[in-house]
């Protein structure tokens, strides 16, 4: 009742002296029989009553108000105070610890990655320019691509068993590899942009570059939940490259250095992550956004890139203790 106090003492002061004026009337009405002779004689004569014995209408909004107060009153009492949003716990902020790096195709429009039995896989975009390609990780050579047709936008990828799941950007449009021998089995359908991809035993993960994660079905792919996305209470838009690793799920920020670290149980943003400087300064200047997470189990860390880098970054968290992430 906190947010109500202010109003209630004001009532209360208000109150007192029409609840006081009620009971006299009350007792007037009992004595008399209501507005008669006795209430003409005590007010001093029949000058506050009308025409033909009928109560001015002046002593009529005192017993409206009585009501009124009365039933405001009610009202105010009753009334539930608005739920307060429970206090979110503070974000984690992190920054990278570069472990070593890898090489990685300059021209490679980076559009999702992932990491599986020694080597990555990967899915560039780019009308005319886009492919699935696996490559491995200390050559950087390209072992097996296929490049899509020109007017697909390859996007997110991951990967189920022995299948890999490759987004499109505006078609509409998911394609189903074998992981082996990457020949397409199949497609699927689905509305509205492909952006992000990433399977978390369970379901599809998938971004489209709101604040909001849908949820899909492992076979089916259709759509069977959501996920908003929040920042000590903000949205978080943007969200792009997404990877699923232990529990919760790693998203690029579309046009920043940062990666959001998200309970996909509730939404919130536990960790900030700051991936800037990854690259020289004549590497940045030729290359596109940060964009291409992957998780490496066999140390527990991620494998970073972007678009058109030379380089895949392995990288371990460490909290940032910099005077600009307190």
């Amino acid at each position: 009742m906190v947010g109500y106090h202010a109003p209630i003492m004001s009532l209360r002061r208000n109150a007192c002296p029409l609840a006081w004026g009620a009971r006299r009337l009350r007792r007037r009405r009992t004595i008399a029989g209501g507005f008669g002779e006795a209430e003409r004689s005590e007010r001093g004569g029949g000058g506050r009553v009308g025409p033909k014995g009928r109560a001015n209408p002046l002593r009529v909004p005192i017993s409206v108000a009585v009501v009124a107060c009365a039933a405001s009153w009610a009202l105010v009492a009753c009334a539930k105070p608005t739920a307060r949003p429970a206090p979110t716990a503070p974000v984690e902020k992190l920054r990278l610890k570069v472990i070593r790096t890898f090489p990685h195709d300059p021209h490679a429009f980076t559009q999702g990655l992932l990491f599986f039995e020694g080597k990555f896989y990967e899915s560039t975009g780019l009308n005319g320019r886009s492919s699935l390609r696996r490559v491995d990780p200390d050559s950087g050579v390209v072992e097996r691509g296929v490049d899509l047709p020109a007017d697909l936008f390859g996007e997110g990828l991951a990967r189920v068993g022995g299948r890999l799941f490759q987004l499109t950007w505006q078609n509409q449009r998911a394609l189903v590899w074998n992981l082996a021998t990457l020949h397409k089995e199949r497609e699927i359908s689905y509305q509205g942009e492909g952006w992000g991809l990433c399977f978390d035993g369970r379901h599809f993960i998938m971004s489209d570059g709101s604040d909001t994660l849908a949820l899909r079905d492992a076979e089916s792919f259709a759509k069977v939940g959501a996920i908003a996305v929040r920042r000590a209470g903000r949205a978080v838009r943007n969200l792009n490259e997404l990877e699923c690793v232990e529990g919760v799920v790693y998203a690029n920020i579309w046009q920043d250095n940062h990666i959001a670290r998200i309970d996909p149980h509730t939404g919130e943003v536990t960790g900030w992550i700051d991936a800037s400087g990854l690259l020289a300064p004549g590497e940045a200047r030729t290359s596109d956004v940060l964009n291409g997470i992957a998780y490496l189990p066999a140390t527990g860390h991620l494998a970073l890139t972007g678009k058109l880098w030379p380089r895949i970054f392995e990288v371990e968290l460490v909290p940032d203790a910099s005077p600009a992430a307190q």
